[in-house]
């Protein structure tokens, strides 16, 4: 699946998130990729197409979503990588050094993601939304120690300012139980 474009709405209604995503299916030429309830009784929308299509639909998902939009982005040509971190598919044969990047929001993982990944030679491990973790969001990655840095660094930088970075945490060699567990 080739993606040139995605934007993301999360909302903290379930009911709202449905309906906004039907709003956005309907406004533009936009593929469904996921539409979603996530903890803490969130829902998120997440599509592909055209930049100028998922600007449309996004700005229609913003307006439907009303008092209930909780985050959003619009990423132009996202990283091939991003998808298989989404559903846990990527595969990786071993965990070099660890990244991990705690989000409050699905999007701002999800943004944070594609920044680190664009940044420094680091592959994606996973993107985990929100399941199991009310509402918090993170992700993992592995690469050399320097690479590994300046993708976190790159991947915080994107959201600076919007208050949505938890934490984050750089293991230059983390013990092989857990790059086992992690994997």
């Amino acid at each position: 699946m080739e993606l040139k474009a995605i934007a993301m709405i999360e909302l903290n209604s379930v009911a709202r998130g449905v309906g906004s995503a039907d709003e956005m299916l309907k406004s533009a030429d936009v593929d469904l990729v996921m539409a979603q309830p996530i903890c803490a009784g969130k829902f998120m929308v997440l599509v592909s197409g055209e930049v100028d299509a998922v600007e449309r639909a996004l700005d229609v998902g913003r307006e439907a979503a009303g008092e209930f939009l909780v985050d959003d982005f619009v990423i132009a040509n996202v990283h091939a990588s991003v998808f298989p971190a989404l559903t846990a598919t990527t595969r990786i044969q071993a965990v070099d050094s660890l990244a991990v990047i705690e989000t409050f929001s699905v999007a701002s993982a999800i943004t944070a993601a594609d920044a680190a990944v664009k940044a420094a030679d680091v592959e994606i491990i996973e993107i985990r939304c929100a399941t199991g973790l009310g509402g918090k969001s993170f992700l993992t990655l592995t690469g050399d120690v320097s690479s590994i840095h300046a993708a976190v660094e790159a991947g915080i930088d994107t959201l600076k300012g919007s208050g949505l970075i938890l934490s984050h945490t750089v293991i230059p060699y983390p013990s092989p139980q857990l790059g086992r567990s992690i994997l």
